[in-house]
């Protein structure tokens, strides 16, 4: 600027020398007078032609706003400004206010003081959110805050990649060391953020260094997998450094631990790479549904999807369904939940298999929809689920011989008495009674009418044929009738009744019984 007072040459000269080694080494430099207004178009044209070469951001489908102000306007209400990224913005589409996940509505859109029905990626935004206040109230909306369409959990733990800008000249105080533990400010969006920094290997970032570091927020922050930031000293005075966010999600307790570590080092050195990210995402977190698989990223959904469908071909990951899982991690789950089943069956041989009340208990560590895709992929290869017990395809229940006289001994007990046996815990009283009853019931040798009543597999089927018998005479029956016509207890009929309700066999209208229509 100021090319009128001479020495144009000298400044562009000079201007090149300080953008040696950086991105602008070959960009144009125009000299320019706001007095003699030369220059001027020249400078409207080079910034046109830059401006048409820059393709358009990317739209992911998960849209920031980073406020920069925030304001009441009479009769409209709340409205804030920021540039919008990663997607866009409908006119009445509710959105969340990050950090605090304040649900609101946004009734109008402005770009460039124009309405709109909608905001790209890109672009100045205004929207008109009437649902929020704003002040100094905890609930109300400021400066710094982002709007998003999904209710995402603020971070107040980040690990990132550190650098130190080697343009910086020693003698400036930005060019101090940066000690591990120091207090600065995080500068991410349009927020400020005091933090503590932590290195992982060193004491402090040197001129011109890189080191992975976890930044130790004093208040949350929404930032994600790729967000690129700079940190300034507690006086505001020198910007020290610039980063990209690795992991938005960390823990202060695993900064250092191995796992975590090989995350941050193989990030660190691809922070663009999809699939690194997908694969080192799904190795720490174990099986997870696809659908939260980073959803804190600048990634799309559509992106992930492929990059888990090249991961899977490659036999990185597995997908059951909508979990997805380290190869290496779901053969050890499917190891040890075929484990559980096996030493079921070779310590009950007598039962049906392992009932998976038990098996979840054991495996309480994975989520309920991993368990149900481990119990389908165990389906499909060599396992078979039978109502709440699963089992190896090959096994057939058979008593130990310690058992077997215990119970023909419980069959000829229910033989002798069919339409009125003695109570369970008479014929079961012992462990290993129950254990051998336990077995015929599973086999359909005993049918269960109650917790204390139980028939031998041939009376209850008379039993079934003399009750429809009847019914289908006299069109229905009570209790006290059917009963008689068994020539049993009330004990046994009415829960032998109510098992032929449930089966469908009869309906109960009142005091009486019908025959079901829809049973058989």
């Amino acid at each position: 600027t100021k090319a009128d007072l001479g020495h144009v040459e000298k400044i562009t000269s000079e201007i090149y020398d300080r953008l040696h080694d950086t991105p602008f080494a070959q960009a144009p430099v125009i000299a320019t007078s706001t007095r003699t207004g030369a220059g001027i178009e020249q400078l409207k044209s080079a910034l046109a032609s830059e401006l048409s070469a820059i393709p358009p951001q990317r739209d992911i489908g998960k849209p920031r706003l980073f406020i920069d102000r925030a304001f009441t306007l009479h009769g409209i209400g709340t409205v804030v400004t920021g540039t919008l990224t990663g997607g866009t913005f409908r006119r009445g589409q509710t959105v969340a206010v990050q950090p605090r996940n304040s649900a609101a509505r946004i009734r109008s859109i402005q770009n460039h003081g124009r309405d709109s029905d909608f905001a790209p990626p890109g672009t100045r935004t205004a929207i008109n959110l009437p649902d929020l206040p704003v002040g100094s109230s905890p609930n109300a909306i400021k400066r710094g805050d982002v709007v998003s369409i999904e209710k995402l959990e603020p971070s107040s733990t980040v690990d990132v990649l550190l650098e130190k800008s080697a343009r910086l000249r020693q003698k400036e105080p930005a060019a101090r060391p940066l000690k591990s533990g120091a207090s600065i400010y995080l500068h991410h969006g349009t927020a400020r953020i005091a933090a503590k920094v932590v290195f992982l290997e060193c004491d402090s970032l040197q001129r011109s260094e890189k080191e992975i570091a976890q930044l130790r927020l004093d208040s949350p922050g929404l930032v994600f997998i790729g967000d690129r930031f700079v940190i300034r000293d507690r006086s505001e005075q020198h910007t020290i450094a610039g980063g990209i966010v690795l992991d938005p999600d960390a823990d202060r307790k695993k900064f250092r631990a191995a796992e975590q570590r090989k995350l941050l080092i193989a990030r660190a050195a691809a922070p663009n790479d999809l699939d690194l990210c997908v694969e080192s995402e799904i190795e720490r977190r174990g099986p997870l549904r696809s659908a939260t698989l980073l959803r804190k990223s600048h990634f799309s959904a559509v992106e992930i999807e492929a990059s888990l469908q090249r991961l899977q071909r490659q036999g990185d990951i597995v997908a059951r369904g909508a979990v997805v899982g380290n190869t290496a991690s779901w053969k050890l789950l499917r190891g040890r939940a075929t484990t559980l089943i096996d030493t079921a069956h070779e310590k009950n041989s007598e039962r049906g298999g392992l009932d998976l009340k038990d098996l979840r208990a054991t495996l309480h560590d994975q989520s309920s929809e991993t368990f149900e895709s481990l119990i389908s992929d165990l389906c499909a290869a060599g396992f078979v689920r039978s109502g709440s017990i699963i089992a190896r395809a090959w096994h057939r229940p058979a008593l130990p011989p310690h058992l077997k006289t215990i119970a023909e001994t419980i069959l000829a007990a229910l033989a002798r008495e069919p339409s009125d046996p003695p109570a369970r815990k008479q014929i079961a009283p012992d462990k290993r009674d129950q254990e051998a009853l336990r077995f015929l019931i599973d086999q359909g040798e005993v049918i269960e009418l109650g917790a204390d009543v139980i028939l031998s597999r041939e009376s209850f089927a008379r039993m079934k044929d003399g009750v429809v018998a009847f019914i289908s005479e006299h069109q229905s029956a009570t209790v006290s009738q059917l009963r008689q016509e068994l020539q049993s207890s009330r004990r046994i009929v009415v829960p032998f009744l109510e098992k032929l309700d449930r089966d469908g066999v009869t309906q109960r209208v009142a005091d009486r019984r019908r025959l079901n229509r829809y049973g058989t």
